[in-house]
């Protein structure tokens, strides 16, 4: 079966959405996900399409034009001091654009309080035809794949069937994740995939002992390996989850620098198919 990808905003940061699509379109992506919900970062560039009125026009020209589609915008942070209702602008616009799914993470271990904010936006995505995708991070409220398992779990007990695990390859080799254990969990649980690798511990582990070691996060946020070049088994965790759309968020500052954004999006495409054969 053929996969389908969309470039993620990570990859290539601070990108005008015009031009990620017309990237896209270039590099051989079939989507693009597109973070118009800011999350208010020092020196990052807000596109608020509920508030700029020519930037929705000028993406919704350049999908025409590309033939591309937006599969997902992110990105939502489920913390004790979200509003909810404040949501609707951006999700009214991502299913004006026809994104799918929302992208999101959780931001705090209190279990009742990121419950709550779950079942809300889930309630406030399906008023838009929305899926409400949940990544699990090892420094994060939700930690594991169970952890995300048990929260979907939760949400479908309350009648909420749009929400679903967002697997990340470089989060899940750092939690210990296996292809065992994910094909071990129906595929109905998933949603997207995000798709990059990175490199091992000290020793030789792609699980790191501390949480907030420094490789960790300098990876995670700058340094991204392409598919295939690192410590995950990033063949293994796609490969058990067939059929699902996959997002490559892969940031690396290094090679924006030297290829370009538009470059540097092709190789990790390029790179991602080699990998996967």
């Amino acid at each position: 079966m053929d996969r389908k990808y969309s470039l993620a905003y990570l990859t290539i940061p601070g990108t005008d959405p015009v031009s990620q699509i017309h990237i896209a379109k270039d590099a051989g992506y079939d989507f693009v996900s597109l973070r118009t919900i800011p999350m208010h970062l020092p020196g990052e560039p807000e596109f608020v399409l509920e508030k700029d009125a020519k930037l929705l026009s000028d993406i919704k020209a350049a999908l025409k034009e590309t033939g591309m589609k937006v599969h997902d915008i992110e990105l939502v942070r489920f913390r004790p001091e979200l509003n909810v209702s404040e949501l609707e602008p951006a999700f009214e616009k991502a299913a004006e654009i026809g994104a799918t799914d929302v992208l999101s993470s959780v931001w705090t271990r209190d279990k009742a309080i990121y419950n709550e904010k779950v079942a809300e936006t889930a309630a406030l995505a399906a008023k838009y035809g929305l899926k409400v995708n949940v990544e699990f991070l090892p420094w994060a409220g939700i930690r594991s794949l169970q952890e995300d398992i048990t929260l979907v779990d939760n949400m479908r007990a309350l009648g909420h069937d749009n929400v679903f695990v967002m697997l990340d390859t470089l989060h899940a080799g750092r939690a210990g994740v296996t292809k065992e254990e994910v094909k071990r969990t129906t595929g109905d649980y998933f949603g997207f995939i995000h798709l990059c690798d990175g490199p091992a511990g000290p020793d030789g582990d792609p699980v790191l002992a501390d949480i907030h070691d420094d490789l960790m996060l300098y990876t995670a946020r700058e340094a991204r390996f392409y598919a295939g070049e690192g410590a995950m088994d990033v063949k293994g965790l796609i490969d058990a989850l067939p059929g699902h759309d996959i997002s490559i968020e892969l940031p690396n500052l290094k090679k924006m620098q030297e290829l370009g954004a538009a470059g540097h999006a092709k190789m990790c495409l390029d790179t991602a198919k080699k990998c996967l054969g």
